[in-house]
């Protein structure tokens, strides 16, 4: 039986962003703190990034590379080596600068003097100034001087001093652990794994440089804040292999710390565990919002409540994985309290710019305060969405008058005013609400979130929001194609999407679309067709970013459930008790999806830059394709066609 005096830890593990905190520990923290509980947070993610990209974390580097053979050596390791001391003269400043914390420095890096340049650097000779009719750049050999002009030093140095760290985090892939990724690190022993025996045989394999270090800075934070109890949470793939190394790590150290795994990995992927090992690592696993099933837990470790009554839980029993579910009102929206970020360092976070583009940048520049609206999704019914989960299914809002007091909250304590909401879908009565409490107020704040492109975002919506400080807004105009939008459910329209995206682009509000590609029943001229909309949009001016995903059949959404409702069927595959989410199925149209997403995303990326807006979309496609069946003035004039 634990103490009643209890000390919570919660951890973000690597790797999510490295420019702004994960924000589930600081909503956990906020909401313990708020009922009286010593609560606590490490990201250990960008403390693992802040050591690796270090003076002293490249001499660990190198020290690796020496024990290689040179055979072993990939091009971009042996340019490492030889450039080593240039390396290590420019990393600290180097990350200092995208820190914010040493601006001056960003006049040499933009020189391109200062910091080596390895393969990354290759890209830039790719871009081409967009309105230069004649091609070539400018004439002064700069092939940067169109996207930040004679007086961008700061943007254009970070734009340089990202290429940089990615220089280096390939040499961290190709000479210390291939998995790597600043984002989807290790991913593969996670994703859709129905086997727990490839995580099993890497958390058994000896430490790398990275294992070590993440090692040491995970007994660093226990010995730092003494927790009875260490959340960590997983939000993605990509960070479950760092959850569990952590886990490792602590029970290595001292088993009578709880450890309890979280998260939306978890919430999406593990909800049929029956994995008994994940237990040697965690001792409970927690489906959904936590706030519930860590009240609950806290009762029973005071002997307040029977492990019978634990509340969304996996423990393990008889060496085999039980689930627990006592049925309790979740904690309402409005009583889940206002996140907050003590603890965490936020001057340490690197604000990096990996696109030039100016709405793509927003996910990776600056760091934002991230809040919502409301919490699940209003609209709840598209069907290749997960909306049986609860973090989709449940909706509930709050006043708006709430709402603004934790914005005002947030900015007290973190001394900034920008705000990114991570709504599924923010609800469009609720922004208007927003909107109109911040006015009353007169709180200055910049903001940006998801939405759905739907009729209630009139031009007077729009400029009402923008006056409030939206500055952008992402939706999902999935597949734009009016046929495959109505069997997706999406409950918009092409020409729709086409008058609300020009309705906020017209007040200043830069759009970026989530698009698809590879939906059930989707044809080669269904594609065409749709990037043929997606063209219009960007001459139009209606939307200045988007990302094309491949469409995924998850179990928890309607295609995995009602497959036969879309015209495909679903392969079988076993389940081993680990994790279960992504589906592969059999489409009868049997298209080459594949092959069609290069020349989509070939042609997305030039289109951020302006580039190739009057081509043909079929130049685009490397094998003959249909013609496009769209007018050619479609969205220019469903834009003049209001409702």
């Amino acid at each position: 039986m634990h103490p009643v005096t209890t000390r919570i830890l919660s951890v973000i593990p690597p790797m999510t962003q490295i420019n702004t905190p994960y924000p589930s520990t600081a909503y956990l923290t906020g909401f313990l703190r708020g009922r009286g509980i010593t609560a606590l947070q490490e990201d250990l993610a960008l403390a693992l990034v802040l050591q690796l990209f270090s003076r002293s974390g490249l001499d660990a580097i190198l020290a690796v590379i020496q024990t290689l053979p040179k055979a072993r050596r990939s091009a971009g390791v042996r340019r490492f080596v030889q450039d080593f001391s240039r390396y290590r003269t420019s990393i600290d400043p180097a990350v200092a600068f995208l820190q914010g914390r040493d601006p001056s420095i960003g006049h040499r890096i933009a020189g391109r003097q200062f910091l080596p340049e390895g393969a990354r650097f290759a890209t830039l000779d790719a871009y081409v100034d967009p309105h230069d009719t004649e091609g070539g750049d400018h004439g002064d050999g700069d092939p940067l001087a169109w996207a930040f002009g004679a007086l961008g030093v700061q943007d254009r140095a970070r734009h340089l001093a990202t290429l940089y760290l990615n220089d280096i985090a390939d040499v961290l892939r190709e000479a210390i652990d291939p998995r790597f990724e600043f984002v989807r690190y290790a991913e593969s022993l996670a994703q859709s794994q129905p086997s727990f025996d490839p995580m099993a045989a890497a958390l058994a394999a000896p430490f790398t440089l990275i294992d070590e270090t993440l090692h040491t800075l995970t007994l660093a934070a226990v010995q730092r804040h003494t927790p009875t109890i260490v959340l960590i949470s997983a939000p993605f793939p990509g960070n479950v292999y760092g959850a569990f190394r952590i886990a490792q790590s602590i029970k290595a150290h001292d088993p009578s710390i709880l450890t309890v795994l979280g998260g939306g990995f978890v919430n999406t992927e593990l909800r049929e565990l029956s994995e008994p090992r994940v237990f040697d690592y965690f001792d409970y696993v927690t489906l959904d919002d936590g706030e519930r099933p860590i009240l609950a837990l806290l009762e029973h470790l005071r002997g307040e409540r029977p492990q019978e009554k634990l509340v969304r839980t996996f423990v393990r029993r008889d060496n085999t994985a039980h689930y627990l579910h006592w049925p309790e009102p979740d904690v309402a929206f409005a009583d889940a309290g206002t996140p907050t970020w003590d603890g965490l360092p936020l001057d340490r976070y690197l604000s990096v710019l990996d696109m030039l583009n100016p709405m793509h940048r927003l996910w990776s520049d600056s760091r934002w305060n991230k809040l919502t609206v409301a919490h699940g999704c209003y609209w709840k019914k598209c069907s290749f969405c997960d909306i049986s989960l609860d973090y989709i299914s449940r909706y509930d809002t709050l006043a708006a008058t709430t709402l603004v007091d934790r914005i005002e909250a947030i900015i007290a304590e973190t001394g900034q005013s920008g705000f990114h909401f991570v709504d599924e879908a923010a609800p469009p009565k609720g922004l208007i609400a927003l909107a109109a409490e911040l006015q009353k107020r007169n709180r200055a704040i910049s903001w940006w979130g998801n939405i759905r492109f739907e009729k209630s975002f009139t031009p007077q919506v729009c400029e009402q929001l923008a006056d409030s400080g939206c500055i952008a807004v992402s939706g999902g105009l999935e597949v734009a194609s009016d046929r495959l939008l109505g069997l997706m459910q999406k409950g918009v329209s092409v020409a729709q999407v086409a008058r609300v995206t020009h309705g906020f682009s017209s007040a200043g509000v830069l759009v970026h679309a989530y698009l698809m590609y590879g939906f059930p029943t989707q044809t080669v001229q269904d594609t065409v067709d749709a990037l043929e909309y997606v063209r219009q949009l960007f001459s139009a001016g209606c939307i200045q970013s988007g990302y094309f995903h491949r469409f995924a059949c998850t179990v928890h959404a309607p295609v995995g459930q009602h497959p036969e409702r879309f015209g495909v069927r679903l392969k079988p595959r076993a389940h081993r008790g680990f994790a279960r989410n992504d589906i592969e199925f059999i489409d009868p149209t049997g298209v080459d999806h594949d092959a069609l997403g290069i020349a989509l995303n070939k042609a997305l990326y030039n289109y951020m830059h302006g580039i190739g807006l009057d081509a043909d979309v079929r130049d685009w496609f490397g094998a003959r394709v249909p013609r496009p069946r769209v007018a050619r003035h479609f969205i220019e004039q469903a834009i003049d066609h209001q409702d």
